[in-house]
């Protein structure tokens, strides 16, 4: 992890300018927030002002570094949001038919993405639209095979052996025999996570192995977040007891995941295996679906892209 990031994390105890307060957002429900400050949690409220200006968005999600006025002890105020370095979204239904972001989860370092070698059956294109996903959100993604005892150490990398040829970091885990348990605990060290992938992988037993609790917090925010529009949401980002410290953000499991406001000339470089081809196509503005004389097609007529990657790029060029 580099050092810009790492101090891009900091907390600071003062903005200067104002004499307010800079914390980070540990929990987000109902209109309520929990902001961790280096003179403790405040419990907070937005500015109706703050309201107003982001309608358009989420008021505040896990994650942000916001500035605080302090109202009381052990409560305060959000008065302004500050610019995220990074975050995780996804396209959410709205009403009328319409569309609006979902973020997750901001200022994050790295994003583990969860998938299992088997029950639920491990899924490629799936795995895919999430790899598109931090790309375009400057994530470090980390795959972490889990459930390796059910199909063998073997099995569970040809499974993934496409990405770790793109030099996609996948960690090969089971909570049952404990593979892999301390190459993640020292991935998480030190890090602001989220953690993210469909209900049945095995998240839970996971993160109760490399921090003995820490799955039940994970299960309980995922059952919260999984209730539905309708009911209170409830986020949360769980300081992590390891060297170096770190926080993990949990998310639902998503079973579609949209992608915000994508424009499509920009997806075959999310494909890291396209861009050495990007460019080098007849027509300029070349989509690689359809026109002739394209080096993306080309280059998967003689195997250096593989077909179901090439079919997920298709899917997702065309909004399946």
């Amino acid at each position: 992890m580099g050092t810009k990031r790492q101090a891009a994390a900091t907390v600071h105890d003062e903005c200067p300018e104002t004499g307010r307060l800079i914390g980070r957002v540990l929990r987000a429900q109902s209109g309520f927030f929990r902001v961790e400050t280096e003179q403790g949690i405040v419990m907070c409220t937005l500015r109706g002002r703050l309201k107003k200006e982001r309608q358009s968005t989420d008021l505040a999600v896990i994650g942000d570094l916001v500035e605080v006025t302090p109202t009381m002890p052990g409560h305060g105020v959000i008065e302004a949001v500050l610019p995220r370095r990074t975050k995780l979204a996804r396209r959410a239904p709205a009403s009328k038919g319409v569309w609006k972001e979902d973020v997750l989860a901001a200022n994050l370092d790295q994003a583990l993405l969860v998938f299992s070698c088997a029950s639920p059956e491990f899924s490629p294109r799936m795995l895919d639209r999430y790899l598109v996903l931090t790309e375009t959100s400057d994530l470090d993604a980390v795959i972490v095979a889990n459930k390796v005892d059910l199909v063998g150490e073997k099995e569970a990398r040809r499974l993934f052996a496409p990405y770790e040829r793109r030099e996609y970091p996948v960690l090969y885990t089971s909570a049952v025999t404990g593979l892999g348990i301390n190459a993640l605990r020292e991935r998480l060290a030190g890090r602001i996570s989220v953690v993210t992938g469909r209900s049945g992988v095995g998240k839970s037993s996971l993160f109760n192995a490399v921090q003995p609790g820490l799955g039940l917090k994970v299960g309980s925010v995922s059952a919260a977040l999984n209730k539905g529009r309708h009911t209170t949401r409830v986020a949360e980002l769980i300081p992590l007891d390891l060297p170096g410290g770190g926080y993990l953000a949990d998310t639902p499991g998503i079973r579609e995941l949209g992608l915000w406001r994508f424009p499509k000339d920009e997806l075959a470089r999310c494909f890291r295996e396209f861009r050495p081809y990007l460019g080098e196509c007849y027509f300029a503005g070349c989509t690689h679906i359809h026109e002739p004389d394209c080096a993306v097609r080309a280059a998967l007529a003689r195997g250096e892209i593989t077909p179901e990657r090439y079919d997920s790029y298709v899917r997702l060029f065309e909004g399946e």
